[in-house]
């Protein structure tokens, strides 16, 4: 399972990145007006925090094919390292991606809702597709059965294509598409701590050190030296 984070927060990038094993960092419109920075400024930052070999993936605001691709080539002028360019999956999208895949651009098909998208952003040329897990429910879909019809289509079809699955509300959804066979998770810094946090495993570590306290006091690599 890849760990991708999903925000364009710089502070919450470093913490994150401090906290857990990331693969990359994604980013949409909406979480990257939400910083109210200069557009490639907040780009490069994020490639600062995160170095050149992590994923960032980057979306698209054209609607046309040739608008799409232009940008694209602007984005990978501008922006270092392991690029991925987000396209929705509308029709001048899937154009767009085949027009890219010749240029061996990294391409990730976006906001997608059914397997039959999926499946055409791959042959397209799609390198990841990012179904909305949550959003698929809320209009009441199946989100991981979704994932799971992609994840089908791609065995059956031997693709290279991965499963990006997006749009979480709760931790049991990143559970059940890994069940599914997806092959990453792109999730907001607080589903991300939710995924390791537990009532019981903070009391079993609050236990252990009250229990080791009593008896000994400080812990011994960290005593002073007599």
């Amino acid at each position: 399972m890849l760990y991708l984070l999903d925000t364009a927060n710089i502070e919450q990038i470093k913490r994150m990145m401090d906290l857990y094993p990331l693969t990359g960092v994604t980013t949409n419109p909406t979480i990257i007006a939400k910083e109210k920075r200069d557009f490639f400024a907040i780009l490069n930052d994020i490639r600062s925090v995160i170095g050149p070999d992590k994923m960032l993936h980057v979306q698209l605001l054209s609607l046309n094919a040739e608008d799409m691709v232009e940008e694209a080539r602007n984005l990978q002028q501008r922006v270092d390292g392991e690029l991925y360019i987000k396209i929705p999956t509308i029709p001048e999208g899937i154009k767009a991606m085949k027009l890219l895949n010749k240029e061996e651009m990294k391409i990730t098909a976006t906001a997608i809702f059914t397997a039959n998208q999926a499946l055409m952003a791959a042959m397209a040329g799609a390198h990841f597709v990012a179904p909305y897990v949550n959003r698929i429910d809320n209009i009441s879909g199946k989100g991981v059965e979704v994932v799971t019809q992609i994840v089908t289509l791609f065995k059956n079809y031997q693709l290279n294509t991965k499963v990006l699955a997006a749009s979480f509300k709760n931790i049991q959804q990143v559970l059940d598409v890994g069940i599914a066979g997806s092959h990453s998770v792109t999730v907001n810094p607080e589903i991300l701590n939710q995924i390791v946090a537990h009532p019981l495993t903070d009391a079993s570590v609050s236990q252990f050190t009250k229990d080791w306290e009593g008896v000994y006091g400080a812990v011994p690599c960290l005593a002073e030296r007599p």
